[in-house]
């Protein structure tokens, strides 16, 4: 199943189905077959199982043409508007090696050792469509392609060998970074905080995994799955990799993030960037080759107006467009003791 969040005309968040190209309306379609489904992604996720089961019957009568209430005129939200928390991994070698070469050192063996992962801000989550962004955030706007997870039940020291179960569907994840910012704040050892917080994007569907059994690649770590992810802006292909390569399944990262705490239905859990994902690990490498032939380069960001456009095979195409904020309001201009 696909389902989506969307905002009405009367500004009502809601949960639909995608089937063939339209959005059904959960909860209004349910009542058309005399039975019962909530009207968000959360209620819908602490449902679990049974009403998950509900959700695919309600897809089995779309499809036979049943029911058929499709949504008119709405304004699209991230899959998951108002996720419990928000965690992204670092699960891509080829990005941290290629990262770090770029900048000069050298890998560290604890990337090998266990995954990692931060929290971003869960109330900065956003879906397709425009994103907001300050004077700031645009000194080296950065992308970042990545794939996530929804969780689907409740858990505490998940074993990877369990937490596929746990997943209640796949979605791409786009963590902005605005470099400038991100970098300052991290020689003090902490962070990343104001380069991350002020938005992710999530979309445009959360997709179950029985969609995706053809595509499923199983290791002894966990469910991986060979699904192409593309990136580009304006247009324009800049990078070009697959979800099978990460070095970490989510099942590992799942089980470091329910280690010692409660995970819940509605938490979402990024992958970190694929290769080639982003300008920070492009820029690097295309300064680099530049220097090896005695070139200059001149380093590429998002800019006022332009857009992106993230997509991973059957995860869907999530595109955003980057608007400046009106007030010209700068937090870098505030520091103190600048010599």
């Amino acid at each position: 199943m696909k389902f989506v969040s969307f905002k009405t005309k009367t500004d009502e968040e809601r949960l639909g189905l995608f089937v063939n190209d339209k959005i059904y309306d959960l909860q209004e379609n349910a009542r058309m077959m005399n039975t019962v489904l909530p009207s968000t992604m959360n209620e819908l996720l602490w449902g679990g199982e049974k009403m998950m089961d509900e959700a695919r019957r309600l897809e089995e009568e779309i499809k036979k043409g049943t029911v058929d209430l499709t949504v008119q005129d709405s304004t699209p939200l991230a899959p998951v508007p108002h996720p419990t928390s928000c965690r992204d991994a670092y699960a891509f070698r080829q990005h941290v090696a290629a990262a770090r070469r770029n900048r000069g050192v050298d890998m560290i063996p604890e990337f090998d050792q266990f995954p990692i992962f931060y929290f971003t801000n869960h109330n900065g989550i956003l879906g397709e469509g425009d994103c907001l962004v300050e004077t700031d955030h645009l000194l080296k706007l950065d992308f970042e392609l990545e794939a996530a997870v929804v969780i689907g039940k409740k858990g505490r020291n998940v074993a990877a060998a369990e937490a596929d179960s746990y997943v209640a569907g796949y979605t791409i994840m786009n963590d902005f970074s605005a470099r400038q910012l991100q970098m300052e704040e991290m020689k003090l050892n902490l962070g990343p905080a104001k380069g991350k917080d002020f938005a992710t994007a999530i979309g445009p569907w959360m997709v179950t995994p029985d969609e995706l059994t053809d595509k499923l690649v199983t290791t002894d770590a966990g469910n991986q799955y060979d699904l192409r992810m593309t990136a580009k802006h304006n247009g324009e292909l800049i990078s070009d990799g697959n979800m099978k390569d990460m070095t970490y399944t989510f099942a590992e990262i799942i089980e470091r993030c329910a280690y010692g705490v409660d995970i819940f239905p509605g938490d979402v859990i990024g992958s970190g960037t694929v290769g080639t994902g982003c300008y920070l690990e492009l820029n690097g490498t295309r300064r680099r080759e530049a220097e090896e032939k005695g070139e200059s380069y001149d380093p590429v960001w998002l800019e006022d107006g332009d857009t992106i456009e993230l997509e991973i095979e059957r995860l869907g195409v999530l595109t955003n467009k980057i608007v400046k904020a009106s007030k010209d309001y700068s937090i870098l201009a505030r520091k103190k003791n600048v010599q």
